[in-house]
């Protein structure tokens, strides 16, 4: 198998980065984007990320980015700040090899170690069995769907509602 690498992503990666997630919103459910942000608009999400302590991580395969996943915040309000949503995109090409895997399972041990409870994924369109089966696969389970929420290319839109544990999850109150 080609060399894969995971590492902290870096925002000499964010050209790759907005392509990979550009091609997502031009053609896919998985975002409800409409028009994909620009590098600019990337960036200042990128930094908005990880200066607030979230992590974001890179897939490299031979040294080329092919994917990228992050967590943020699930909502604004202070009492969730235990429960990030993730996000996570790769070229199409590099999908179904494994690499979204390796991505989810260091993305949630970095939540884990940042003090995280709860993640929950917000999955477009609940016909996304690749994403489904991914999160499934990491330990989440299915908590409902939000029938015709949104409207792309012409349909409507489901969003499947994911969530999994992160360390202790509820068993305790954190100090």
């Amino acid at each position: 198998m080609s060399d894969i690498e995971i590492r902290p992503a870096q925002e000499a990666d964010l050209p790759t980065i907005t392509a990979i997630y550009g091609q997502a919103v031009r053609e896919g459910t998985a975002t409800f984007e409409l028009d994909p942000p620009d590098l600019t608009e990337m960036t200042r999400r990128f930094r908005a990320l990880t200066d607030g302590g979230f992590p974001y991580f890179t897939a490299l395969l031979d040294g080329q980015v092919v994917g990228y996943a992050y967590a943020g915040a699930y909502r604004p309000r202070p009492a969730y700040r235990f429960t990030v949503e993730n996000s996570i995109y790769l070229a199409p090409a590099s999908q179904r090899r494994g690499i979204g895997l390796r991505l989810m399972r260091l993305l949630i041990e970095a939540c884990e170690e940042r003090g995280f409870r709860q993640m929950i994924a917000v999955i477009g369109d609940s016909a996304n069995a690749g994403s489904v089966g991914l999160h499934t696969a990491c330990g989440f389970q299915m908590i409902g769907t939000h029938p015709s929420v949104g409207l792309k290319f012409g349909r409507w839109l489901d969003t499947v509602m994911m969530q999994r544990p992160l360390g202790a999850g509820s068993g305790d109150v954190p100090a």
